[in-house]
Protein backbone atom coordinates (compact mmCIF):
# COMPACT_ATOMS: atom_id res chain seq x y z
CA UNK A 1 0.00 0.00 0.00
CA UNK A 2 1.48 3.37 -1.02
CA UNK A 3 1.69 6.31 1.43
CA UNK A 4 -1.31 8.15 -0.13
CA UNK A 5 -3.35 4.95 0.11
CA UNK A 6 -2.30 4.47 3.72
CA UNK A 7 -3.30 8.05 4.50
CA UNK A 8 -6.67 7.54 2.84
CA UNK A 9 -7.19 4.30 4.73
CA UNK A 10 -6.46 5.98 8.05
CA UNK A 11 -8.87 8.81 7.26
CA UNK A 12 -11.60 6.35 6.31
CA UNK A 13 -10.98 4.32 9.46
CA UNK A 14 -11.12 7.45 11.62
CA UNK A 15 -14.38 8.38 9.93
CA UNK A 16 -15.84 4.92 10.55
CA UNK A 17 -14.75 4.99 14.19
CA UNK A 18 -16.26 8.44 14.68
CA UNK A 19 -19.50 7.25 13.08
CA UNK A 20 -19.65 4.17 15.32
CA UNK A 21 -18.92 6.08 18.52
CA UNK A 22 -21.57 8.67 17.65
CA UNK A 23 -24.01 5.86 16.92
CA UNK A 24 -23.20 4.26 20.27
CA UNK A 25 -23.79 7.52 22.12
CA UNK A 26 -27.14 7.96 20.34
CA UNK A 27 -28.14 4.33 20.88
CA UNK A 28 -29.19 3.57 24.48
CA UNK A 29 -29.39 -0.19 23.77
CA UNK A 30 -25.64 -0.50 23.18
CA UNK A 31 -24.85 1.39 26.38
CA UNK A 32 -27.38 -0.72 28.28
CA UNK A 33 -25.82 -3.96 27.00
CA UNK A 34 -22.32 -2.78 27.91
CA UNK A 35 -22.94 -1.20 31.31
CA UNK A 36 -26.45 -1.88 32.62
CA UNK A 37 -26.61 -5.60 31.80
CA UNK A 38 -23.47 -6.58 33.75
CA UNK A 39 -24.69 -4.67 36.81
CA UNK A 40 -28.13 -6.31 36.73
CA UNK A 41 -26.81 -9.80 36.04
CA UNK A 42 -24.04 -9.58 38.64
CA UNK A 43 -26.49 -8.41 41.29
CA UNK A 44 -29.01 -11.07 40.28
CA UNK A 45 -26.62 -14.01 40.02
CA UNK A 46 -24.09 -12.82 42.60
CA UNK A 47 -26.68 -12.66 45.35
CA UNK A 48 -29.05 -15.28 43.96
CA UNK A 49 -26.60 -18.14 43.37
CA UNK A 50 -24.87 -19.60 46.42
CA UNK A 51 -23.28 -22.96 47.13
CA UNK A 52 -23.27 -22.30 50.87
CA UNK A 53 -25.83 -23.83 53.21
CA UNK A 54 -26.67 -21.27 55.89
CA UNK A 55 -29.50 -21.18 58.45
CA UNK A 56 -30.75 -24.64 57.46
CA UNK A 57 -33.93 -25.57 59.36
CA UNK A 58 -33.43 -28.92 61.14
CA UNK A 59 -35.60 -30.87 63.56
CA UNK A 60 -33.94 -31.85 66.84
CA UNK A 61 -35.57 -34.87 68.50
CA UNK A 62 -34.42 -36.19 71.88
CA UNK A 63 -36.39 -39.20 73.11
CA UNK A 64 -35.09 -38.65 76.65
CA UNK A 65 -34.00 -35.03 77.22
CA UNK A 66 -30.83 -34.69 79.31
CA UNK A 67 -28.05 -32.17 79.98
CA UNK A 68 -26.02 -33.87 77.25
CA UNK A 69 -28.79 -33.55 74.66
CA UNK A 70 -29.34 -29.90 75.64
CA UNK A 71 -25.61 -29.29 75.21
CA UNK A 72 -25.66 -30.76 71.73
CA UNK A 73 -28.75 -28.72 70.89
CA UNK A 74 -26.90 -25.61 72.05
CA UNK A 75 -24.04 -26.41 69.69
CA UNK A 76 -26.47 -26.47 66.77
CA UNK A 77 -28.10 -23.23 67.92
CA UNK A 78 -24.75 -21.47 68.02
CA UNK A 79 -23.84 -22.63 64.51
CA UNK A 80 -24.38 -20.23 61.61
CA UNK A 81 -25.36 -23.20 59.47
CA UNK A 82 -28.45 -24.37 61.36
CA UNK A 83 -31.73 -23.16 62.79
CA UNK A 84 -32.79 -26.12 64.98
CA UNK A 85 -36.42 -26.67 65.93
CA UNK A 86 -37.15 -28.93 68.92
CA UNK A 87 -39.76 -31.58 68.11
CA UNK A 88 -41.11 -34.09 70.61
CA UNK A 89 -41.01 -37.33 68.63
CA UNK A 90 -39.65 -38.83 65.43
CA UNK A 91 -42.98 -39.29 63.54
CA UNK A 92 -43.76 -35.59 63.99
CA UNK A 93 -40.27 -34.68 62.75
CA UNK A 94 -40.66 -36.96 59.74
CA UNK A 95 -43.95 -35.20 58.88
CA UNK A 96 -42.11 -31.85 59.06
CA UNK A 97 -39.43 -33.23 56.72
CA UNK A 98 -42.02 -34.42 54.21
CA UNK A 99 -43.73 -31.04 54.22
CA UNK A 100 -40.36 -29.25 53.69
CA UNK A 101 -40.62 -27.35 56.97
CA UNK A 102 -37.21 -28.78 57.89
CA UNK A 103 -34.38 -30.14 55.72
CA UNK A 104 -32.94 -32.66 58.19
CA UNK A 105 -33.61 -34.49 61.46
CA UNK A 106 -31.11 -35.05 64.27
CA UNK A 107 -32.52 -37.87 66.40
CA UNK A 108 -31.10 -38.81 69.81
CA UNK A 109 -32.32 -42.15 71.14
CA UNK A 110 -33.42 -42.63 74.74
CA UNK A 111 -30.09 -44.13 75.87
CA UNK A 112 -27.99 -41.33 74.33
CA UNK A 113 -26.80 -39.83 77.65
CA UNK A 114 -25.96 -43.20 79.22
CA UNK A 115 -23.99 -44.48 76.25
CA UNK A 116 -22.23 -41.12 75.88
CA UNK A 117 -20.92 -41.36 79.47
CA UNK A 118 -19.89 -45.01 79.02
CA UNK A 119 -18.78 -44.63 75.42
CA UNK A 120 -16.09 -46.79 73.91
CA UNK A 121 -14.94 -47.79 70.47
CA UNK A 122 -17.45 -50.65 70.41
CA UNK A 123 -20.34 -48.70 71.96
CA UNK A 124 -20.61 -45.30 70.27
CA UNK A 125 -23.32 -42.90 71.38
CA UNK A 126 -26.22 -43.24 68.94
CA UNK A 127 -27.13 -40.16 66.87
CA UNK A 128 -29.36 -40.60 63.84
CA UNK A 129 -29.28 -38.09 60.97
CA UNK A 130 -32.08 -38.06 58.39
CA UNK A 131 -31.58 -35.66 55.45
CA UNK A 132 -33.84 -34.60 52.61
CA UNK A 133 -31.86 -35.89 49.63
CA UNK A 134 -33.89 -34.25 46.83
CA UNK A 135 -31.09 -31.69 46.42
CA UNK A 136 -28.04 -33.95 46.54
CA UNK A 137 -25.55 -31.08 46.91
CA UNK A 138 -27.50 -29.54 49.78
CA UNK A 139 -27.81 -32.94 51.43
CA UNK A 140 -24.04 -33.50 51.33
CA UNK A 141 -23.42 -30.04 52.78
CA UNK A 142 -25.88 -30.65 55.63
CA UNK A 143 -24.32 -34.05 56.38
CA UNK A 144 -20.83 -32.54 56.55
CA UNK A 145 -21.95 -29.59 58.69
CA UNK A 146 -23.79 -31.87 61.13
CA UNK A 147 -20.73 -34.13 61.42
CA UNK A 148 -18.49 -31.12 62.07
CA UNK A 149 -20.88 -29.69 64.69
CA UNK A 150 -21.23 -33.05 66.41
CA UNK A 151 -17.48 -33.66 66.43
CA UNK A 152 -16.74 -30.18 67.75
CA UNK A 153 -19.23 -30.60 70.60
CA UNK A 154 -17.93 -34.08 71.41
CA UNK A 155 -14.34 -32.81 71.59
CA UNK A 156 -15.48 -30.10 73.99
CA UNK A 157 -17.25 -32.66 76.17
CA UNK A 158 -14.17 -34.85 76.23
CA UNK A 159 -11.98 -31.94 77.37
CA UNK A 160 -14.46 -31.03 80.10
CA UNK A 161 -14.38 -34.59 81.41
CA UNK A 162 -10.59 -34.37 81.61
CA UNK A 163 -9.72 -37.55 79.76
CA UNK A 164 -9.13 -36.45 76.22
CA UNK A 165 -7.75 -39.39 74.28
CA UNK A 166 -4.70 -39.03 72.11
CA UNK A 167 -5.72 -39.87 68.56
CA UNK A 168 -3.33 -41.98 66.48
CA UNK A 169 -3.54 -39.45 63.63
CA UNK A 170 -3.83 -35.68 64.00
CA UNK A 171 -5.36 -34.05 60.93
CA UNK A 172 -4.26 -30.45 60.34
CA UNK A 173 -6.36 -28.82 57.60
CA UNK A 174 -5.32 -25.75 55.61
CA UNK A 175 -7.52 -24.21 52.93
CA UNK A 176 -5.64 -22.33 50.23
CA UNK A 177 -6.90 -19.51 47.97
CA UNK A 178 -10.36 -19.28 49.59
CA UNK A 179 -9.73 -19.73 53.30
CA UNK A 180 -13.21 -18.56 54.33
CA UNK A 181 -14.83 -21.04 51.92
CA UNK A 182 -17.13 -18.31 50.59
CA UNK A 183 -18.93 -19.50 47.50
CA UNK A 184 -19.19 -15.89 46.26
CA UNK A 185 -15.40 -15.69 46.00
CA UNK A 186 -15.56 -18.68 43.66
CA UNK A 187 -18.75 -17.82 41.78
CA UNK A 188 -18.39 -14.09 41.08
CA UNK A 189 -15.25 -14.38 38.88
CA UNK A 190 -16.97 -17.13 36.91
CA UNK A 191 -20.07 -14.95 36.64
CA UNK A 192 -17.99 -12.18 35.10
CA UNK A 193 -16.82 -14.59 32.39
CA UNK A 194 -20.36 -15.79 31.65
CA UNK A 195 -21.78 -12.26 31.56
CA UNK A 196 -19.00 -10.84 29.38
CA UNK A 197 -19.42 -13.76 26.98
CA UNK A 198 -23.00 -12.76 26.31
CA UNK A 199 -22.35 -9.02 26.33
CA UNK A 200 -19.42 -9.21 23.91
CA UNK A 201 -21.34 -11.40 21.48
CA UNK A 202 -24.57 -9.39 21.67
CA UNK A 203 -22.85 -6.03 21.18
CA UNK A 204 -21.67 -6.95 17.70
CA UNK A 205 -24.37 -9.48 16.78
CA UNK A 206 -27.35 -7.19 17.38
CA UNK A 207 -25.78 -3.96 16.17
CA UNK A 208 -24.41 -5.43 12.94
CA UNK A 209 -27.64 -7.32 12.24
CA UNK A 210 -29.60 -4.11 12.78
CA UNK A 211 -27.46 -2.32 10.19
CA UNK A 212 -28.21 -5.08 7.70
CA UNK A 213 -31.93 -4.72 8.43
CA UNK A 214 -31.93 -0.93 8.11
CA UNK A 215 -29.88 -0.93 4.91
CA UNK A 216 -27.03 1.18 6.28
CA UNK A 217 -24.62 -1.67 5.69
CA UNK A 218 -25.63 -1.71 2.02
CA UNK A 219 -24.84 2.00 1.78
CA UNK A 220 -21.48 1.36 3.38
CA UNK A 221 -20.67 -1.38 0.87
CA UNK A 222 -20.79 0.98 -2.12
CA UNK A 223 -18.22 3.36 -0.63
CA UNK A 224 -14.42 3.03 -1.17
CA UNK A 225 -14.05 1.66 2.39
CA UNK A 226 -12.39 -1.77 2.51
CA UNK A 227 -13.56 -4.87 4.37
CA UNK A 228 -10.63 -4.60 6.78
CA UNK A 229 -11.64 -1.05 7.63
CA UNK A 230 -15.27 -2.12 8.12
CA UNK A 231 -14.23 -4.89 10.51
CA UNK A 232 -11.92 -2.61 12.49
CA UNK A 233 -14.55 0.12 12.53
CA UNK A 234 -17.04 -2.32 14.05
CA UNK A 235 -14.69 -4.11 16.45
CA UNK A 236 -12.79 -1.20 18.02
CA UNK A 237 -15.77 0.80 19.41
CA UNK A 238 -17.48 -2.27 20.85
CA UNK A 239 -14.17 -3.55 22.18
CA UNK A 240 -13.88 -0.29 24.13
CA UNK A 241 -17.49 -0.65 25.33
CA UNK A 242 -16.93 -4.27 26.35
CA UNK A 243 -13.75 -3.45 28.26
CA UNK A 244 -15.65 -0.67 30.03
CA UNK A 245 -18.27 -3.21 31.08
CA UNK A 246 -15.50 -5.55 32.18
CA UNK A 247 -13.90 -2.82 34.32
CA UNK A 248 -17.29 -2.13 35.92
CA UNK A 249 -17.76 -5.84 36.64
CA UNK A 250 -14.32 -6.18 38.24
CA UNK A 251 -14.98 -3.10 40.38
CA UNK A 252 -18.28 -4.61 41.57
CA UNK A 253 -16.56 -7.92 42.34
CA UNK A 254 -13.84 -6.26 44.44
CA UNK A 255 -15.76 -3.48 46.19
CA UNK A 256 -19.34 -4.82 46.36
CA UNK A 257 -18.86 -8.58 46.71
CA UNK A 258 -15.43 -8.20 48.41
CA UNK A 259 -13.74 -10.81 46.25
CA UNK A 260 -9.95 -10.52 46.69
CA UNK A 261 -7.89 -9.67 43.60
CA UNK A 262 -4.53 -11.31 44.29
CA UNK A 263 -3.17 -11.34 40.74
CA UNK A 264 -1.76 -8.65 38.48
CA UNK A 265 -4.25 -6.07 37.22
CA UNK A 266 -2.24 -5.75 34.00
CA UNK A 267 -2.45 -9.50 33.35
CA UNK A 268 -6.19 -9.41 34.12
CA UNK A 269 -6.61 -6.58 31.60
CA UNK A 270 -4.70 -8.48 28.92
CA UNK A 271 -6.65 -11.69 29.53
CA UNK A 272 -9.92 -9.74 29.43
CA UNK A 273 -8.90 -8.10 26.14
CA UNK A 274 -8.20 -11.50 24.57
CA UNK A 275 -11.53 -12.87 25.75
CA UNK A 276 -13.38 -9.77 24.56
CA UNK A 277 -11.93 -10.29 21.08
CA UNK A 278 -13.20 -13.89 21.17
CA UNK A 279 -16.71 -12.77 22.14
CA UNK A 280 -16.80 -9.92 19.63
CA UNK A 281 -15.55 -12.25 16.90
CA UNK A 282 -18.32 -14.72 17.69
CA UNK A 283 -20.93 -11.96 17.62
CA UNK A 284 -19.55 -10.61 14.36
CA UNK A 285 -19.75 -14.03 12.75
CA UNK A 286 -23.33 -14.51 14.01
CA UNK A 287 -24.41 -11.16 12.55
CA UNK A 288 -22.78 -11.86 9.18
CA UNK A 289 -24.52 -15.23 8.92
CA UNK A 290 -27.96 -14.21 10.20
CA UNK A 291 -28.40 -10.52 9.17
CA UNK A 292 -31.51 -10.43 11.37
CA UNK A 293 -31.69 -8.98 14.89
CA UNK A 294 -34.09 -11.56 16.28
CA UNK A 295 -32.16 -14.51 14.86
CA UNK A 296 -28.85 -12.95 15.92
CA UNK A 297 -30.07 -12.44 19.50
CA UNK A 298 -31.33 -16.01 19.83
CA UNK A 299 -28.15 -17.39 18.24
CA UNK A 300 -25.97 -15.31 20.57
CA UNK A 301 -27.75 -16.67 23.66
CA UNK A 302 -27.68 -20.29 22.46
CA UNK A 303 -24.08 -20.31 21.24
CA UNK A 304 -22.47 -18.11 23.91
CA UNK A 305 -24.44 -17.69 27.15
CA UNK A 306 -25.76 -21.24 27.62
CA UNK A 307 -22.45 -23.04 26.86
CA UNK A 308 -20.58 -20.54 29.04
CA UNK A 309 -23.02 -21.06 31.91
CA UNK A 310 -23.13 -24.87 31.74
CA UNK A 311 -19.86 -26.03 30.15
CA UNK A 312 -17.24 -23.55 31.37
CA UNK A 313 -16.70 -25.04 34.83
CA UNK A 314 -18.35 -21.97 36.36
CA UNK A 315 -20.76 -24.09 38.44
CA UNK A 316 -20.50 -27.67 37.19
CA UNK A 317 -17.18 -29.49 37.45
CA UNK A 318 -15.91 -30.36 33.96
CA UNK A 319 -14.16 -33.50 35.23
CA UNK A 320 -17.51 -34.95 36.32
CA UNK A 321 -18.95 -34.65 32.80
CA UNK A 322 -18.90 -37.47 30.20
CA UNK A 323 -15.67 -37.75 28.23
CA UNK A 324 -17.15 -36.56 24.93
CA UNK A 325 -18.62 -33.50 26.66
CA UNK A 326 -15.30 -32.73 28.35
CA UNK A 327 -13.69 -32.71 24.91
CA UNK A 328 -16.39 -30.36 23.60
CA UNK A 329 -15.70 -27.83 26.37
CA UNK A 330 -12.32 -27.08 24.77
CA UNK A 331 -14.10 -25.05 22.07
CA UNK A 332 -15.87 -22.91 24.70
CA UNK A 333 -13.91 -19.70 25.20
CA UNK A 334 -15.46 -19.08 28.60
CA UNK A 335 -13.83 -22.27 29.91
CA UNK A 336 -10.39 -20.66 29.61
CA UNK A 337 -11.52 -17.26 30.86
CA UNK A 338 -13.22 -18.74 33.95
CA UNK A 339 -9.95 -20.48 34.84
CA UNK A 340 -8.00 -17.26 34.28
CA UNK A 341 -10.36 -15.15 36.39
CA UNK A 342 -10.57 -17.59 39.28
CA UNK A 343 -6.78 -17.94 39.29
CA UNK A 344 -6.08 -14.20 39.13
CA UNK A 345 -8.70 -13.32 41.74
CA UNK A 346 -8.09 -16.08 44.27
CA UNK A 347 -4.61 -17.53 43.71
CA UNK A 348 -2.52 -14.82 42.03
CA UNK A 349 -0.44 -14.52 38.89
CA UNK A 350 0.38 -18.18 38.28
CA UNK A 351 1.98 -18.34 34.84
CA UNK A 352 1.63 -22.12 34.52
CA UNK A 353 -2.14 -21.55 34.44
CA UNK A 354 -2.27 -18.16 32.74
CA UNK A 355 -0.09 -18.78 29.69
CA UNK A 356 -1.83 -21.88 28.22
CA UNK A 357 -5.29 -20.45 28.79
CA UNK A 358 -4.34 -17.05 27.36
CA UNK A 359 -2.82 -18.79 24.33
CA UNK A 360 -6.05 -20.72 23.79
CA UNK A 361 -8.03 -17.46 23.87
CA UNK A 362 -5.63 -15.84 21.40
CA UNK A 363 -6.06 -18.76 18.97
CA UNK A 364 -9.85 -18.58 19.29
CA UNK A 365 -9.85 -14.81 18.73
CA UNK A 366 -7.80 -15.19 15.55
CA UNK A 367 -10.09 -18.00 14.38
CA UNK A 368 -13.41 -16.20 14.86
CA UNK A 369 -12.24 -12.85 13.50
CA UNK A 370 -10.53 -14.62 10.59
CA UNK A 371 -13.65 -16.63 9.72
CA UNK A 372 -15.74 -13.45 9.97
CA UNK A 373 -13.40 -11.76 7.48
CA UNK A 374 -13.67 -14.71 5.09
CA UNK A 375 -17.48 -14.78 5.34
CA UNK A 376 -17.85 -11.03 4.78
CA UNK A 377 -17.98 -9.82 1.15
CA UNK A 378 -18.56 -6.44 -0.45
CA UNK A 379 -21.68 -7.58 -2.18
CA UNK A 380 -25.31 -7.80 -1.19
CA UNK A 381 -26.02 -11.47 -1.90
Amino acid sequence: MTPPERGGSRRRLRGLLRKEFLQVLRDPSSLAIAFLMPVVLLLLFGYGISLDARHVPIAFVANAPSPESEGLLGAFRHSIYFEPVTIRNLPEAQAALRSHRVDAIVHLQSDFAVRLRDRGDDQPAPVQLIVNGVDANQARLIENYVSATWQGWLNGQTRLEGHAPTPPVALASRVWFNAELRSQDYLVPGLIAVIMTMIGAMLTALVMAREWERGTMEALMVTPVTLREILLGKLIPYFVLGMGGMALSVAMAVFLFEVPLRGSLAVLTLASALFMLVSLGMGLLISIVSRNQFVAGIAAIITTFLPAFILSGFIFDINSMPGWLQAFTHVIGARYFVTLLQTLFLAGTIWAVILPNALALAVMAIFFIGVSRLRMHKRLD
